[in-house]
């Protein structure tokens, strides 16, 4: 009998479209992330607030709930390139409206409308950077070039608290901060455009309010999906400790900036370690069993954070937290491209965008305001516990979760 062929775990990088993809995507994040850690740490420092800090997520969540769907629309009707490429350089105008209000010393004000602008540009990269990927690799490929995706974005996300933190602390100022920030988001800008895609979606039918609920009504229809989004949803709205690390680093864990950023890139190192690991092993053979211990394991990370008060535990925490949020990420991503056909990428991509978005950002004003009114630990700990409660309701009410094996070979239940 015949071998099987060798799986080649470095398939992804020898597509110079998708390499360009990736680089541009790797720059992206790491100024974003970097970021993140300027805007909290200079509002916890202007206002000493958690609330200050949760009004962060909501100023950016806003415009995403706003701005997701017809995104959805114009991605599966336009060149995604193109959309990709005036989302970037939405970010970049954000980042500059952050470093201008830094300068000058403008009002907090300033720095939520700055936000604001930025959450806008996000509202359209996300869906158009999900549906462009398909089109940039075979279909054989795409769970490895995801996987890659992933695990880079993970890198930029260990790279950029480190490095936002560390320059806070030459610099004692944010704007250089957000100028990096804004030259990331201007370079993906600049690569976008060079990417040759295998085709452009299909204009379809013509923009119109059924069209904006095409990608809702796909996701509702397909179990599988839909309980994979309903558990990334919730996970982070529960479980995410990342908004309150600044009470944490400063008041609890006792460290300052360069503690403050390691704390940040803890989940993304063990994401980045477990995206490798997952490029250099066969498809997951239960993927939903997988996935649904993975979202448990966060849980339970999260709740030991919560109560620990010694930063190499913390650390630990976050770093196993992030491996398994890795697991979730890849099966999710996947799962919703190769389940979704081209001509509604676009859409669904939105639909993902809009339920992880609003998640990310109004788990941080969640996070913030049950924080202000009982404490972090508290916030923190409940977060933990509702997570693992939302796993549990899942598994019952989505069976077809438990019983999902090899999607990527188009394995487990088809669409209903």
């Amino acid at each position: 009998m015949s071998r099987p062929p060798a799986r080649d775990p470095y398939v992804t990088f020898r597509n110079p479209s998708v390499g360009r993809y990736l680089a541009g995507n790797v720059l992206a994040t790491l100024g974003q992330q970097m970021q993140t850690v300027a805007v909290g740490w200079d509002l916890y420092e202007r206002t000493h607030s958690a609330w200050a800090l949760g009004l962060v997520g909501l100023m950016q969540v806003i415009p995403i709930i706003v701005f997701t769907l017809p995104s959805g629309q114009i991605v599966d009707r336009y060149d995604r390139r193109r959309v990709l490429m005036a989302a970037n350089l939405v970010m970049a105008l954000g980042s500059l409206g952050l470093a201008a209000s830094s300068y000058w010393g403008a009002p907090i004000s300033a720095i939520y409308a700055s936000l604001f602008i930025f959450g806008s540009g996000r509202a359209f990269q996300g869906p158009s950077k999900q549906a462009l990927l398909p089109l940039l690799v075979p279909t054989d490929q795409f769970t490895n070039a995801v996987t890659w995706n992933s695990g880079g974005w993970q890198a930029a996300a260990v790279l950029g608290p480190a490095l936002g933190g560390k320059l806070l602390e030459w610099t004692h100022s944010p704007m250089p901060v957000y100028l990096t920030a804004a030259a990331a988001a201007l370079t993906f800008f600049a690569l976008a455009g060079t990417l040759r895609p295998r085709s452009q979606a299909s204009p379809g039918r013509p923009t119109s309010w059924d069209g904006l609920l095409d990608g809702f009504v796909f996701v509702t229809r397909t179990k599988v999906l839909m309980a994979a989004i309903t558990l990334d949803l919730f996970a982070v709205l529960l479980g995410g400790a990342t908004t309150l690390l600044p009470v944490y680093a400063k008041d609890i864990l006792h460290v300052g900036p360069d503690g403050y950023g390691w704390l940040l890139s803890a989940q993304a190192i063990g994401a980045v370690t477990m995206s490798i690991a997952i490029a250099h092993r066969a498809p997951f053979e239960r993927a939903g069993r997988t996935l649904l211990w993975a979202v448990t394991g966060f849980g339970l990370a999260t709740i030991v954070f919560g109560l620990s008060h010694s930063y190499a535990l913390s650390f630990a925490m976050l770093l196993i937290a992030g491996a398994l949020d890795s697991i979730s990420v890849v099966i999710r991503l996947a799962l919703a491209q190769l389940k979704t056909p081209d001509a509604l990428r676009g859409r669904v991509s939105s639909v993902n965008s809009l339920f992880i978005g609003t998640s990310n950002e109004l788990g941080g004003f969640e996070s913030g305001a049950v924080a202000s009114a009982f404490g972090p630990v508290v916030s923190v700990v409940a977060g933990g516990i509702g997570t693992i409660a939302v796993v549990a309701v899942v598994a019952v009410v989505w069976p077809e979760m438990v019983r999902l094996r090899r999607f990527d070979e188009g394995g487990g239940p088809e669409p209903t």
